[in-house]
């Protein structure tokens, strides 16, 4: 009887192990594959059964959460979508995130580690954090500004503080309401579907996502290359560049769009964007001096994030002389986005010492207590004082007297540089207006602001009517007085 008895118990202790083994297998071996495995809905009930943690603009949310009653409980809400969605995203329980809703979604919904009290708090007490708080850089007067100057067209807006890299407005048009893209059911799915299929492309990120011909705006990173590597000594020297500019190895006349640009100055070429002289320096400079430079200030740089990642902006590294001068002047391949072109502005107001942008200032706990804050950083070493400097005074000129003068201030310094992109066969592609500048008020000891703006302009549009300094400048004008402002 006895050895029955033992029999029946190693029997039931086999039994237990192996039902120990199994457990330990589900929840250590199999526990991360379970816990993504579409069927199981614990991880999302327990993402959203919290508020999540609000991105504030200027100390104010500009998200928050409703309760829903549903067993996914809190839906994202927003406070002027459509003004902010280029900055935010959305946070979506159907279709996931984007953007700072994307880059800082530990921090929102409270399971990043550095929220907690203590070092790996979290593991040992399984439980989560409230979702912290996302600080931006973003002043809402300037956001404004370029949102109401779009005025729905597309288009996108970029402006930075020079000394620091912050960025203060980020706009891209037309935009949409990420609200409505929070909860889960058929009126979710309708609208992505709107949303995908519109002929506008509102979920687009122009400003970061979306590179452009640049055109003339891309002047100023040929002008420094010039400069930088003793092309030009003295931008009020004639050039020695023909007009008309015959495309090296072709029979392509290169035209100009105002007078006065055989054989003229730098200075008088960056003042009235005369194509030929700045075509002729380009070649001049030669592919790899023009290469490093635009490097410098960006170009093909495909590892920026802001800490959204910003779509690389193109400089082509192989091409024939005639390609050369063409990109030399914003054209061919050459592309940039408008935080891209915001860049150049800011490192010629910045005396040539590009910062490096960013979006987020600070990351708080719910309470308000800073856990992690971003600092200016220099990014790259554009050119040097004495270019910047120079350059400084030829996009001052361009305001004062030459083709930027719809971005003047009363008041205060600005310095621009207009730009029109035309391309496709026999420039049948939608044409493209920008304005880059930057300002500085009278008292001020440097520069409050660079901006970028670019307009994609209807493709049945008056070409000759396209210019950046009247659609584009506008725009940049009501920006940087806005920032002045502040």
């Amino acid at each position: 009887m006895i050895r029955y008895i033992r029999r029946a118990a190693a029997l039931c202790l086999l039994l237990l192990a192996a039902l120990l083994v199994n457990a330990a297998r589900v929840q250590i071996i199999e526990s991360t594959s379970l816990d993504k495995n579409p069927a199981n809905r614990r991880p999302a009930i327990a993402r959203y059964d919290e508020p999540r943690g609000d991105i504030l603009v200027a100390g104010k949310p500009v998200t928050g959460s409703k309760d829903s009653g549903q067993q996914l409980r809190y839906e994202r809400t927003y406070t002027q979508g459509p003004l902010y969605a280029p900055v935010t995203g959305y946070a979506s329980q159907t279709y996931g995130t984007s953007l700072i809703e994307n880059t800082e979604d530990g921090v929102l919904t409270g399971t990043d580690p550095m929220l907690a009290p203590l070092p790996f708090w979290n593991d040992i007490s399984r439980l989560q954090q409230p979702g912290g708080d996302v600080v931006t850089t973003i002043k809402p007067s300037m956001q404004r500004a370029a949102f109401d100057g779009l005025g729905g067209k597309r288009g996108a807006v970029a402006a930075l503080e020079p000394s620091t890299g912050k960025i203060l407005a980020l706009v891209s048009s037309p935009s949409y309401d990420p609200g409505l893209l929070s909860g889960t059911g058929p009126p979710v799915k309708t609208e992505w579907a709107r949303l995908n299929t519109s002929g506008g492309r509102p979920m687009l990120n122009r400003a970061i996502r979306q590179t452009y011909p640049p055109g003339s705006a891309f002047k100023i990173v040929t002008a420094a290359a010039a400069l930088e590597s003793g092309v030009v000594t003295d931008v009020d020297a004639p050039s020695g560049a023909p007009d008309p500019y015959v495309l090296p190895g072709t029979r392509t006349r290169l035209p100009n769009a105002t007078d006065g640009c055989g054989n003229a100055s730098l200075a008088y070429a960056i003042q009235w964007s005369c194509n030929t002289v700045m075509a002729y320096l380009g070649v001049k400079v030669g592919l790899p001096g023009l290469l490093d430079t635009a490097g410098r200030f960006g170009f093909n740089d495909r590892g920026l994030r802001i800490p959204s990642a910003v779509a690389a902006s193109n400089f082509d590294r192989r091409m024939t002389v005639d390609q050369l001068a063409l990109s030399s002047i914003g054209q061919f391949d050459t592309a940039a986005t408008p935080l891209q072109m915001a860049m150049v502005s800011a490192a010629v107001a910045n005396g040539g010492d590009l910062k490096r942008p960013y979006l987020v200032n600070r990351v708080t706990r719910s309470d308000g207590d800073t856990v992690a804050r971003n600092y200016p950083q220099s990014y790259q070493q554009a050119m040097n004082p004495a270019t910047a400097q120079q350059l400084q005074r030829m996009m001052v000129k361009a305001v004062e007297e030459g083709t930027g003068a719809n971005a003047a201030i009363e008041g205060a310094t600005v310095g621009g540089k207009t730009g029109t992109a035309q391309h496709g066969p026999g420039n049948s592609g939608r044409p493209y207006a920008w304005f880059i500048s930057w300002a500085q008020a009278a008292d001020a000891p440097q520069p409050a602001v660079a901006v970028a703006v670019v307009i994609e302009e209807d493709v049945s549009a008056d070409r000759g009517e396209i210019t950046g300094g009247g659609s584009a400048a506008p725009i940049a004008r009501a920006v940087m007085k806005a920032a002045l402002r502040d």
